[in-house]
């Protein structure tokens, strides 16, 4: 997402800095720093002097958060802290983007003022660093046509696994509103542009299962749906649990943005045609 966003920002006509540990971002000016050295990051928004911080940054490793979660506190609780009080001290907006898993996934379909109550400790520590920033964007399962710092989202590895005509297993009792980076990028970008405060859904408009999701990356792909197979949660062996419905409801941004929430349809169609 966070390259996403650099390149469309870009194309926007804006400076970008991107920040970065160990990857060169493609695009933008890189600015190496470590989320976890305060002074550092204070240092770093002082001699760059953004109008706006669009904070992408965060340790994602559900699992990883779950067994060693003072790492995930100093990343993702106290590193966005530090980034939001310099952000105040040069006077930038600051957009951070959260996560579906602030939910416990009883029933989905959340909207922003459902109450929130993670399962696992990653929802916990995105959940913690949400009130520190101007806006936040929680979003849900982010796919696009590139990898993140070399590692597949969920679309390209199940697209790698059907071109190699190789079995897939994916849950059909997990529901989420998968989200293509472009159209995330868009609506983050447009609330950095309004300086729009609050939180906000910033998902894909369909809700669908796991399993479901991946059957219509298939199709569109023209690839062997056959090759995707149903599991279930319980068969899993995950560290940390998963909420078994985290969907988003995307009507306030539907309501409030010019960008709106994509369809499946619509995101899939652009998906390929990135690839492509």
């Amino acid at each position: 997402m966070g390259s996403k966003v650099a390149e469309l920002a870009l194309q926007k006509g804006y400076d970008v800095f991107s920040g970065y540990a160990q990857h060169l971002p493609e695009h933008g000016l890189g600015v190496k720093f470590d989320l976890m050295d305060g002074s550092g990051v204070a240092d770093m928004v002082r001699a760059t002097q953004p109008d706006a911080i669009i904070h992408t940054a965060a340790l994602t490793d559900v699992d990883l958060c779950e067994t060693n979660k003072d790492l995930a506190y100093r990343m993702n609780v106290l590193g966005t802290k530090t980034l939001a009080e310099a952000a105040r001290e040069v006077g930038a907006f600051t957009v951070y983007t959260s996560t579906d898993y602030v939910f416990n996934g009883s029933r989905g379909m959340y909207r922003e003022k459902d109450a929130t109550d993670p399962v696992n400790y990653y929802g916990y520590s995105k959940l913690s660093g949400e009130p520190y920033c101007n806006a936040v964007a929680r979003t849900c399962v982010v796919y696009g046509s590139r990898p993140a710092s070399g590692k597949a989202n969920f679309a390209l590895w199940l697209l790698e696994r059907l071109t190699r005509m190789e079995t897939v297993k994916v849950v059909t009792d997990q529901y989420i509103t998968p989200t293509l980076n472009t159209n995330l990028a868009e609506m983050v970008l447009e609330l950095a542009e309004r300086r729009l405060k609050g939180v906000y859904h910033l998902a894909g408009a369909t809700r669908l299962s796991r399993y479901d999701f991946a059957i219509e990356l298939a199709k569109s792909f023209e690839l062997n749906e056959d090759l995707v197979t149903r599991s279930r949660m319980n068969e899993m062996r995950w560290a940390a649990k998963r909420p078994a419905d985290s969907s988003l409801d995307t009507s306030k941004a539907s309501r409030c943005l010019d960008t709106k929430p994509w369809n499946i349809e619509e995101a899939l169609r652009t998906l390929k045609g990135e690839i492509e």
